[in-house]
């Protein structure tokens, strides 16, 4: 492992979600424990966190949200396939359960998915270097293939591809959220020929679902990593440089009624799980394990 050279791009997802959020984000990100960003564009402070970006240079891509909230698109606000009863997107399973039943509008999705990224440009002054999806609504069926058409259209490179070397193994997982995750992976393997068919790239190991939240530890972190490589220089001879993405939710809990993207905070978002994560992520064993192991922390547009 040690000649191998490894890009850890690790990304902090739903930056403009609440002012507690975009705090602790930042904080990661000063203390070298964060490379990327990915902006909820209708994230109640998602003004606040493209000028944190700005401020700090960090480098920021779009965190597309068809699922939790409202809509940014002006059109979609109201008697959308998009919203449920109460005018809010469906929600993480609602979302899944309204797609499964065939009653959302493809084209409403791609009206959305580009109103995010005009919003996105809007903010930030650019065009986002990646985009993935909140809650992976991105791979899903029929999106992925309006999401990878977006992608294209704006010619952004980069995307994320939910699909976990060693997830089957993780038995701490409860087997709820278990369910929830192999639907993730079913969802991305599918996804795989779609992407490639469209010119979009993606890092060579995704690491994410088995560290959210109370899981993850400096531990979980460093294994995740190394079984990832072994499994991944086993398959092929692979060139002498490797990238991961490293998903990751840090910030300080969020207080009600501030935050969410609409309808409040939810949650995870209030939790301690955020606050565990960036006290994980900036632990200075982690930091030191990174040089150890030859890893370079960088973002999207730096491969």
């Amino acid at each position: 492992l040690r000649m191998l050279q490894v890009k850890l791009i690790v990304t902090g997802d739903d930056f403009g979600y609440c002012p507690r959020r975009n705090q602790g984000i930042v904080d990661c990100f000063l203390a070298g424990a964060i490379s990327n960003v990915s902006l909820l564009v209708n994230g109640s402070a998602a003004a606040d966190a493209a000028e944190l970006a700005r401020r700090y240079n960090i480098p920021i891509g779009l965190h597309a949200n068809l699922s939790e909230g409202s809509p940014v698109c002006e059109g979609l606000k109201r008697n959308s396939s998009l919203l449920n009863q109460d005018g809010f997107f469906h929600g993480k399973m609602g979302f899944r359960t309204a797609l499964a039943k065939g009653l959302l509008n493809m084209s409403e999705v791609k009206q959305e998915l580009k109103a995010q990224v005009e919003l996105f440009r809007e903010l930030t002054g650019h065009l986002p270097p990646h985009m993935d999806g909140h809650q992976h609504v991105h791979v899903l069926p029929e999106v992925r293939h309006v999401f990878a058409e977006v992608l294209e259209e704006y010619g952004i490179k980069y995307t994320r591809v939910p699909i976990e070397p060693g997830l089957h193994n993780c038995d701490w997982i409860p087997p709820s959220l278990m369910d929830f995750y192999l639907g993730v992976e079913e969802d991305s393997f599918n996804t795989v020929d779609v992407f490639t068919k469209h010119g979009i790239r993606w890092a060579d190991i995704y690491i994410g679902l088995s560290t959210m939240g109370r899981n993850m530890s400096v531990s979980s972190i460093r294994s995740a990593i190394d079984s990832a490589i072994v499994q991944l220089t086993a398959k092929a001879a692979h060139s002498s440089t490797v990238t991961i993405e490293l998903m990751v939710h840090p910030g300080y809990p969020s207080v009600p009624p501030v935050g969410g993207c609409g309808e409040g905070p939810d949650d995870f978002s209030q939790s301690w799980e955020r606050l565990h994560e960036l006290q994980t992520l900036i632990k200075p064993e982690l930091q030191s394990h990174y040089k150890s192991r030859n890893i370079q922390l960088c973002s999207f547009k730096d491969l």
